[in-house]
C-alpha cells in the first residue's frame, strides 16, 4: 500500500470516526453558539440557559453567548431564531409559549412553531397553586368547597393573558367545574405582589418563583401540578393524590433548532447539552431553580412537545382564549 493511500485511508477512519461527521463541526468552530432566551434576564427562563452554557462551553471553541430577545409572548425572539441560518449556531431555549402554545392563541405568527427542530427538553417546572393566606382555606379540598360555595368571587392573578399560569387556571377551573375573575398581570413579580398583598386570592405559578413566599408564610401553596411531589416541598400533595389527574401542568424549557437544521448537526447539540445536564453541578443548580432535569433525546423531545401542545390547544379552545 503507498504512502499516500495510506494517509488518505486513515483520514477517512479519523473523519468517520469523529462523533458527529465534520460539517456541524465546522459550523460550529467558525462563529460562536447563540443561545436566543426570548424573555427577560433574571427568571428561570433565563438562569437555566446560562447554567448550561458555562458547562458547555468548552465543546463550542468559538464560545457560547445567551441573549436575551424578548416581547409579545416569547414570538420575537422565537422569530429571530426561526429566520436564522440552520447551520447550528443559533438555537431558541425557551418555555412552551413559542414552541408550543402560541399559535393556539394568536391569529398569525410571523414563524411556524410546528416545524421547529427539537434539540432536548433541558427541564421541567411544576405549577403550584398558590392562595392569599387572606382566603380562609388550608388545603385544596377546602379551597374548591370554597369555589364552589362562592362562583366567581375568587379572583387569580396570571403572568398575562395566554400565558401558562393563565392556562393552568383554565385547566383548573374546567377539571374541577369552578369559576373565578382572571386579573392578568405583565409578568410573575407582580402578581406575587398583589397575591402577597391580598390584592388577588390565587395564583398558579412555577413552584421556583413561590416556594419561598410559601416557606416564609407570606402565601400558602396548596398542591403541587405534577405526577411527584416535589423535594422542594415534600408536604405540599400533588394533585392526582386529590384524584385530579387532570391537574399535570409542568413548565418545560427546551432547546429548538430552526427549521431545516441538519440531523447531525441536532445530534451534536443534543450529546453536549445532554452530557450538560447531567452533570452533579448543573441538577445541584437547576434543583436551587425547582427544575427537574431532563435531557432527553431529539426523538422523546419532539414527541412530548407535541402531546403538550395538543393538551394545551383543548384547554385555549375549551376556555376560547384568545390573544390579539
Amino acid at each position: 500500500m503507498t504512502l499516500n493511500r495510506r494517509a488518505a485511508l486513515a483520514l477517512t477512519a479519523a473523519t468517520l470516526g469523529a462523533p458527529f461527521g465534520a460539517a456541524p463541526a465546522l459550523a460550529q468552530t467558525s462563529k460562536p453558539l447563540r443561545l436566543v432566551v426570548p424573555f427577560p434576564a433574571g427568571g428561570t427562563a433565563d438562569i437555566l440557559p446560562r447554567v448550561l452554557a458555562e458547562k458547555a462551553k468548552d465543546a463550542y471553541p468559538a464560545g457560547i453567548v445567551v441573549e436575551n430577545k424578548s416581547g409579545a409572548g416569547g414570538n420575537i425572539g422565537a422569530e429571530f431564531v426561526s429566520r436564522s441560518d440552520p447551520d447550528g449556531s443559533t438555537f431558541l431555549v425557551s418555555p412552551p409559549g413559542p414552541i408550543a402554545i402560541n399559535h393556539h392563541l394568536y391569529k398569525s405568527l410571523t414563524f411556524d412553531p410546528t416545524r421547529w427542530v427539537p434539540v432536548t427538553v433541558i427541564a421541567t417546572v411544576p405549577n403550584v397553586l398558590d392562595v392569599s393566606t387572606k382566603l380562609p382555606v388550608n388545603n385544596l379540598a377546602e379551597f374548591i368547597a370554597y369555589l364552589k360555595a362562592n362562583p366567581r368571587k375568587v379572583s387569580y392573578a396570571s403572568q398575562g393573558n395566554g400565558s401558562t399560569s393563565h392556562l393552568t387556571a383554565e385547566l383548573f377551573m374546567q377539571a374541577t367545574g369552578t369559576e373565578m375573575v382572571h386579573v392578568p398581570y405583565k409578568g410573575t413579580a407582580p402578581a406575587l405582589v398583589d397575591i402577597v398583598g391580598g390584592v388577588v386570592d390565587v395564583f398558579f405559578d412555577n413552584l421556583s418563583s413561590s416556594v419561598a413566599f410559601h416557606n416564609g408564610g407570606k402565601l400558602r401553596i396548596l398542591a403541587v401540578a405534577d405526577q411527584k411531589r416535589s423535594p422542594l416541598l415534600p408536604a405540599v400533595p400533588t394533585f392526582v393524590e386529590s384524584r385530579l389527574p387532570e391537574m399535570v401542568a409542568v413548565t418545560f424549557f427546551s432547546i429548538v433548532a430552526p427549521p431545516g437544521t441538519p440531523r447531525e448537526v441536532v445530534e451534536h447539540a443534543h450529546k453536549v447539552f445532554s452530557a450538560a445536564v447531567q452533570a452533579p453541578d448543573t441538577q445541584k443548580k437547576f434543583a436551587e431553580q425547582g427544575a427537574t432535569p431532563a435531557g432527553w433525546s431529539p426523538a422523546q423531545s419532539g414527541e412530548f412537545i407535541r402531546a403538550e401542545s395538543a393538551r394545551w390547544s383543548r384547554v385555549i379552545k375549551g376556555a376560547n382564549v384568545k390573544v390579539e
